[in-house]
């Protein structure tokens, strides 16, 4: 009797394996990281949409051109001088240039006046070669009245560097009123990577 009862739930067995359905499988769920196919990445960011940026007022210009030799001819000193004056903005909206004379204490002022004034005028001439008109040139001779340096040492002996550096002619370029120059906008500053260089070590400030 064993052994038929053994089959007979052996067969029961089986049976019920075949009558089970298998498991479905585990669908996938999306991560943090993965967007939906029905969703687009887009970006906040619109490069074409430029930031409005407010003009630069323009301010006037002064520079000081050197006649540290004497005398009234423009040697190449002055001429740098005046060549960096042509590159400035305030050039390009010229309304009007004050040209101020000044001498050393050296001579008579009558003598002074005199070198001052022509020192303002060779000026005065080499702007308008470039360009400018007379009436836009108001030329101001001082003599030694304006010195930037002593003319004299404390022991009274004459002071020749501060002589040289009084020698010379003040421009000033008046603009219009409200005149401005476009905003350049931020540039860009390359960060340095990578280990120190040894041109960078050289820059660290002495100890």
């Amino acid at each position: 009797m064993r052994g038929p009862i053994i089959l007979i739930a052996l067969s029961a067995l089986v049976m019920a394996c075949d009558n089970e359905e298998p498991a479905p499988a585990p669908e996938p769920t999306p991560t943090e990281t993965e967007a939906p196919d029905s969703q687009e990445q887009t970006s906040i960011i619109r490069p074409e949409m430029d930031v409005e940026r407010a003009p630069i007022p323009l301010e006037p210009l002064r520079v000081t051109v050197p006649f540290a030799e004497g005398g009234s001819d423009i040697d190449d000193a002055a001429l740098a001088e005046l060549r960096g004056l042509l590159e400035s903005d305030q050039w390009k909206q010229v309304e009007r240039v004050i040209l101020r004379g000044h001498s050393d204490a050296a001579g008579r002022d009558a003598v002074n006046m005199r070198i001052s004034e022509e020192r303002a005028q060779a000026v005065a001439d080499w702007l308008m070669e470039r360009g400018l008109e007379e009436d836009e040139i108001k030329v101001i001779a001082f003599g030694a009245q304006n010195p930037i340096q002593p003319n004299l040492l404390p022991n009274g002996e004459p002071n020749e560097r501060g002589r040289s550096a009084n020698r010379r002619v003040e421009v000033t370029i008046l603009v219009p009123e409200g005149a401005t120059i476009p905003d350049p906008g931020p540039t860009a500053t390359p960060t340095p990577s990578g280990p120190p260089t040894a041109a960078s070590n050289s820059e660290r400030p002495a100890q």
